[in-house]
């Protein structure tokens, strides 16, 4: 009696596809609210790791030079403690900065809510809606708000101590890290490929940021300070910090200088400082700068909105500054890794195929990072 066979071939699922999507979702679903759970855990252990990952190549620079391996990891530490104290305080003081000059606006505050209450009394507006109007206007609420901005900002930075902690073990362990991911591409190429791809792609992106940033900066210095706005210098400061927050910094680094400026100069100062950072910040940050990050990334500008939108969701506050580099991560575990889910690397790159660097570029720029990395290595086992 004959028998037919059927073989299956080694890609068809044993699950059929429609099952296989399903428990992938589910599977997403229990990570994401998992990751949510312990957000306020991981968002300062993942933002000590980028730290270090961003300012590594310094260590190898310094070891190079001639400076022992121990100084040059601890002068790297220090460089990511003083990075971190300089967010903190560009950030409070610019909160700071505004809650302490807004009370000094009482009258012009109290003026300004009466003209434009009384505009829209003209234009038919009925009474009640004119009380609801004004209490909705009421700036005094702006140090509420600051405050709980401020709040926010020092809540996320909380377990300070912890992140302190973990950039100086980081710093340590790292050296010899990129030899020991050299040795284990032997075992797991796809992995390791994946995840230094991820660092220099960490490493560009913040590279990139800083350097728009500072350009933004001191255009918006510059004009504030002409235009007379009260604490130019603060707010170019801001916009330098908020200049890594992708797509919307812009927003953020805004308000308090328009508010300022339509306090102080009124209605026309106010529309003049907007039209400067929508002209300045608003091209260089929503338009020319994601288009560079996702040329040099792989991630299109549409990916880097909805990462903005999905890790501040997931880990707070903290998560529109890591929003790039998580999405980074989770490119290269979830694509990277599979040869056969690179198909999608062009649909998050919104580039052609051809356009996307191949793995062996990839590996060819990265193994000059890690040949260096044995350099530092070598010296600070001589040392």
């Amino acid at each position: 009696m004959s028998q037919d066979v059927v073989e299956r071939s080694p890609r068809d699922p044993v699950l059929p596809r429609g099952l296989l999507i399903l428990l992938g979702f589910a599977a997403a679903t229990i990570t994401v609210t998992g990751m949510k759970t312990i957000g306020g855990l991981l968002g300062p252990a993942f933002l000590a790791i980028v730290l270090m990952i961003t300012v590594f190549p310094i260590r190898g620079w310094m070891v190079r030079r001639g400076l022992p391996g121990w100084l040059a990891t601890l002068l790297t530490v220090i460089t990511v403690y003083a990075v971190l104290v300089a967010l903190v305080v560009a950030l409070v003081i610019s909160v700071g900065r505004l809650a302490a000059l807004v009370p000094t606006y009482t009258p012009e505050i109290n003026d300004l809510v009466d003209d434009v209450t009384h505009w829209l009394g003209e234009q038919g507006v009925k009474q009640e809606q004119l009380n609801s109007i004004r209490d909705s206007l009421d700036f005094g609420k702006l140090l509420g708000l600051a405050t709980s901005l401020l709040q926010s900002v020092l809540g996320v930075l909380s377990n300070a101590l912890f992140i302190a902690t973990l950039v100086l073990f980081i710093g340590f362990d790292m050296a010899k890290f990129p030899v020991h991911l050299l040795s284990a591409r032997d075992h797991r190429p796809a992995v390791v490929d994946a995840l230094i791809s991820f660092a220099a792609g960490t490493r560009k992106y913040y590279a990139v940021s800083a350097l728009f940033g500072l350009i933004v900066a001191v255009l918006d210095y510059a004009a504030l300070a002409i235009m007379g706005v009260p604490g130019a210098l603060v707010w170019g400061v801001l916009s330098f910090v908020t200049n890594f927050i992708p797509n919307i910094g812009f927003v953020i680094g805004l308000v308090p200088p328009a508010v300022l400026a339509l306090l102080d100069g009124g209605v026309g100062l106010m529309i003049a400082v907007v039209v400067v950072y929508v002209v300045a910040n608003f091209v260089i940050q929503s338009l020319i700068q994601p288009k560079i990050v996702g040329d040099t990334l792989g991630l299109s500008a549409t990916l880097t909105f909805l990462s903005l939108v999905f890790w501040s969701w997931v880990l707070g506050p903290l998560g529109a500054l890591l929003a790039i580099p998580m999405t980074l991560l989770a490119k290269a575990l979830l694509v990277d890794v599979d040869p056969e889910a690179r198909w999608v690397i062009p649909l998050l790159s919104g580039v052609g195929h051809d356009e996307t660097d191949t793995p062996e570029e990839t590996v060819a720029a990265v193994r000059r990072e890690v040949e260096q990395a044995e350099e530092s290595v070598a010296a600070t086992e001589e040392d």
